[in-house]
């Protein structure tokens, strides 16, 4: 080996599997929140590829949020990784160099507000999950009360993702730096329109007269465009590793493997320069919102559903879980029979082909992607994964028993501290106290239901009262308990279509 992967290492990587653009030229322009695995095998790639069609100083600035962890990754090597995609059939190895710039917002604040302010910068991106926007996914509101809120209106020296944002935007708007897109890529219903809102209430809680010149200013000069994210990025193996580097011929700490497959669809509303991302295969349209709903109700529901039912039964990846003939049948018979009869098809798109396309991308043997992974922070994605699909279902009078199924499983994930075949396991969500207060106690499935359908924060007020939902999850939930996830979702599947009520 010749050391680790950096800018004075990069020329003894084989000349194919370098970066399509000069890492040494390439100045910054974009800053982008959240930089984990997934912005690195997605975002940071089309940016790649759009600086080498078509040009630009379209660097990244990344933010971690959590932990240095990604710095500590990253720094050593200038910013480059590599992106190991893998099909199950084919293998693709390359270095990115997009990324020109690591920051831990933990102890470099002052700078990444600085970033934001600095006129060269055009677009502020962000990917931190659903729960890195402190809101209730219910009703899509900032939470004004929790303290991590407060703290950040309160001062100059943000924590969050939206303190950041918003400190950022206020320091651009004080250097007159020009104007800024702010583009979300995390798994939000109309994820662009629901961060200005989210801006816009945090500016309320700061002083009057800041808060209206902050107002003013981001109305005339701030988009906020929507859009829609897919390819799957699991997290990175030991394995992975030792593969990337046996193809580089040095070592890379921070390797990401993802699928051959991706996708990006961009509401074409910006305040000013952009990447060229459709010369690197982005659409750019006038309204994401039909592809966002396809996403989130197919794809994203389909990996929860296929999530909590597999790591209930033991299945330690979705490839596993979709392995089982009960679990991809039903999940296959929701889509089909609850999922696409409440959604309108985007232009060209066939839905039934997307469904059959979605159970061979789970289905890679190559991802490794954790069912427990995708389990996590439940009550920040039921509402627009599943529930969503309950409701048009509801609206539409019918019964929706495969989606139903699916959250009871997630209800029986709360519940229970043990997998099917006996094996602890912990809840990893942002609400576990409220989820692990309302169970306690609880000896029946009703009382499950019950007590889990009154956390308004995931579920709303309406879905308790529904004449049909409350008995069709006490149904499926006591089904899960009794007969464990596979045996009661083989039973499932097989059983009628849905009724109409």
């Amino acid at each position: 080996m010749a050391g680790r992967l950096s800018l004075r290492t990069l020329d003894s990587v084989p000349r194919a599997l370098r970066p399509t653009v000069d890492p040494r030229a390439l100045g910054t322009g974009v800053v982008h929140l959240g930089i984990g695995a997934f912005h690195r095998a997605h975002q940071a790639a089309y940016t790649e590829d759009a600086i080498a069609a078509a040009g630009g100083q379209w660097g990244i600035c990344g933010v971690t949020m959590r932990s240095s962890a990604v710095v500590d990754r990253l720094a050593p090597q200038d910013g480059l990784y590599t992106v190991l995609a893998d099909s199950g059939a084919a293998a693709s190895v390359r270095v990115s160099a997009a990324v020109r710039e690591v920051l831990f917002a933990g102890d470099r604040t002052a700078d990444v507000l600085a970033r934001i302010a600095d006129p060269d910068v055009h677009l502020t991106t962000l990917t931190v999950t659903e729960k890195g926007y402190c809101h209730d996914p219910a009703s899509g509101r900032l939470l004004g009360d929790d303290p991590r809120v407060r703290a950040d209106a309160a001062q100059r020296t943000p924590g969050t993702a939206l303190g950041l944002l918003v400190r950022g935007l206020e320091a651009r708007m004080r250097a007159d730096a020009g104007p800024m897109t702010v583009l979300s890529c995390d798994n939000l219903p109309r994820n662009g329109a629901t961060l200005r809102g989210l801006v816009e209430e945090f500016v309320d809680l700061l002083p009057a007269a800041e808060a209206a010149a902050l107002h003013a200013w981001i109305g005339a000069r701030v988009r906020f465009p929507g859009c829609v994210v897919d390819r799957i990025v699991p997290a990175t193996t030991r394995a992975d590793r030792e593969r990337a580097a046996a193809a580089l011929g040095v070592l890379d700490e921070g390797v990401v493997v993802t699928e051959s497959f991706r996708q990006w669809v961009i509401e074409d509303d910006f305040a000013g320069p952009r990447p060229a991302w459709e010369r690197a295969g982005a659409l750019l349209t006038r309204d994401a919102h039909p592809y966002e709903q396809v996403k989130l109700r197919m794809l994203n529901g389909a990996h929860s559903a296929l999530a909590y039912l597999g790591a209930l039964a033991g299945d330690a990846s979705i490839a596993a879980a979709v392995a089982d003939d009960g679990f991809a049948g039903l999940v296959d018979r929701m889509l089909a029979e609850e999922v696409i009869p409440t959604l309108d098809a985007p232009d060209g798109v066939d839905l039934t082909e997307y469904a059959d396309a979605l159970l061979r991308r789970f289905a890679n043997p190559a991802l490794r992607h954790t069912t427990v992974q995708v389990a996590m922070d439940g009550s920040q994605k039921l509402p627009q994964r599943l529930l969503a699909t309950v409701r048009a279902c509801r609206q539409a009078g019918v019964e929706p028993r495969r989606t139903v199924f699916a959250v009871a499983a997630w209800m029986r994930w709360v519940w229970t501290d043990r997998t099917d075949d006996g094996a602890p396991r912990e809840l990893d969500d942002p609400l576990a106290p409220v989820l692990r207060e309302a169970v306690r106690g609880c000896t029946t499935p009703g009382q499950v239901v019950g007590r889990l359908l009154a956390v308004t924060e995931v579920f709303g007020a309406d879905l308790a009262a529904d004449p049909v939902v409350p008995a069709l999850l006490t149904d499926a939930l006591a089904r899960l308990t009794a007969d464990g996830a596979r045996a009661a979702a083989r039973s499932v599947s097989a059983e009628g279509a849905a009724a109409s009520s």
